[in-house]
């Protein structure tokens, strides 16, 4: 699964893209997409995971509403945005372990595929290999943040990259209520705000009204916008 094409280096940026194998539809139902969180969650930690142990111990930290501090985990990455897909996955990582992404990205695809064919008495691989884009400068980091989470427009409005948007307000609403991508936490919406580490590219956008203006301008304005496609993987 790993993806050499890239060299990955501690410290360094990273938009990944995980697609599934021929298109499958990776999130059927709520329960697929909260099961996607949990990976992000559970599996950014060099230590090994039980999956059973760690879903009863969640049980247990839901009942008492206390719940593992991230600071528990040693953790192989930062996850600055997330995006989930019906049939990939959108991430922008920062490395913090040797080989970190590769790790991350290896007991991401695996767990969740375990959990999928599992589920729906399915067999075979459910993801190709991860891409990965390095980001370097600051604009970079501004355009994927908006290219990142402005890939879940396309739940509601199929095709707006070709035809545009017909009805920004919509769009504008559905961003900040959706939960399935990292937005609504950085505009102060608490979703899953444990999964990300928002501060620093939170600073980058200017705090929570640079990141709600910056997507509105892109969902309102985007011909205006050129998104490098150094950034882009698809």
């Amino acid at each position: 699964m790993p993806s050499q094409k890239v060299q990955l280096v501690n410290d360094e940026i990273y938009h990944i893209v995980l697609r599934s194998v021929g298109d499958t539809k990776i999130f059927l139902d709520e329960n697929d997409y909260y099961r996607g969180i949990f990976c992000l969650y559970e599996f950014n930690n060099k230590k090994l995971i039980e999956i059973r142990k760690r879903r009863e111990e969640r049980r247990k930290e839901k009942a008492s509403g206390c719940r593992t501090p991230a600071d528990s985990r040693d953790l192989l990455v930062e996850v600055l945005c997330f995006s989930l897909m019906p049939n990939h996955i959108h991430l922008l990582l920062r490395q913090l372990k040797d080989n970190g992404i590769s790790h991350f990205m290896r007991k991401v695809g695996g767990g969740y595929a375990n959990y999928f064919n599992k589920k729906y008495k399915r067999k075979g691989h459910l993801f190709n290999q991860f891409k990965a884009i390095h980001i370097k400068t600051n604009e970079q980091l501004q355009n994927v943040f908006m290219y990142i989470h402005a890939n879940r427009i396309s739940i509601i409005e199929p095709g707006w990259k070709e035809k545009g948007i017909k009805n920004p307000k919509k769009v504008m609403e559905f961003l900040k209520k959706d939960k399935w991508h990292s937005f609504s936490d950085y505009i102060g919406k608490k979703a899953f705000p444990s999964v990300t580490v928002r501060g620093f590219l939170s600073e980058v956008m200017g705090g929570e009204d640079g990141c709600k203006q910056a997507i509105k301008n892109y969902v309102k304005y985007k011909e205006n916008f050129k998104i490098f496609s150094d950034i882009i993987l698809e």
